[in-house]
């Protein structure tokens, strides 16, 4: 399912225009991403938790040279899924309902 997907299948299933539901969408993503630039953890019951991770400065390697570089410290954004989802995607994995 991509983003698309998902604002036909809320359109359809609520009976808005493709419009209101994609606006829906892009709100909800755009609360999401506000809060995480915020440094704040975004949970959401049930599903999960997004929250900003810090990588510190490294040493690595080049895979075409082998030349050894640095790598910089960086923020990434983790998501935890919520236990129920978990519980739920290793279910449907079992073929059980």
């Amino acid at each position: 399912m991509n983003k698309n997907d998902l604002i036909e299948q809320i359109a359809q299933e609520y009976e808005l225009t493709k419009t209101f539901a994609r606006d829906i969408v892009d709100n909800v993503f755009q609360s999401i991403t506000d809060a995480i630039q915020k440094g704040e953890e975004v949970s959401i019951f049930g599903f999960g938790k997004f929250k900003i991770v810090e990588r510190k400065a490294r040493k690595g390697r080049n895979p075409q040279t082998g030349e050894a570089i640095k790598i910089a410290a960086s923020k990434n954004v983790k998501f935890e899924q919520a236990k129920a989802m978990k519980d739920l995607v290793n279910t449907k994995r079992r073929g059980r309902k």
